[in-house]
């Protein structure tokens, strides 16, 4: 009987935090850095949190996380909808709008199921980040000047 008690006390306690704990993600995300939006985060941190993640994920890069912050901030504001006036560069990274086709198949994979859309924060932070590495991690020979970051 002591042993029986003692499996109970010990057992019990571990099985109700595992039903009781908070799941990380709502609903399990799709591809890489599919990160949910925390309560009354601005777009901006988001896209900080996208560009991280990308980093970590498919670096390293010249400068790693901050560097790639920096130059997006110069490009977008950090804003993933932005879009030069003439309308030739486009979202985060501000990519070539002509070039962008070739590069988002280039660059991701069809199990992410990544927006092919320019202006999506995620996947033009992927894309660039994967571009960057190609280019020996170096921003300046895949197209962005590290000029102030």
């Amino acid at each position: 009987m002591p042993r029986r008690f003692l499996a109970t006390v010990v057992t019990l306690p571990l099985i109700l935090i595992l039903v009781t704990m908070t799941p990380t993600h709502a609903k399990p995300g799709v591809g890489p850095c599919d990160l949910t939006p925390k309560t009354g985060e601005s777009v901006a941190h988001l896209m900080r949190r996208r560009i991280t993640c990308s980093v970590d994920r498919f670096g390293p890069v010249g400068g790693g996380a901050a560097r790639a912050i920096c130059i997006a901030k110069r490009e977008s504001g950090l804003d993933p909808t932005a879009s030069s006036a003439t309308g030739m560069y486009l979202g985060l990274f501000q990519q070539s709008a002509k070039m962008w086709p070739d590069r988002y198949k280039a660059w991701t994979e069809p199990p992410w199921q990544l927006s092919t859309d320019a202006k999506n924060g995620r996947t033009n932070a992927i894309v660039t980040i994967r571009m960057v590495r190609a280019a020996g991690g170096r921003w300046k020979d895949a197209g962005w000047p590290v000029k102030d970051c």
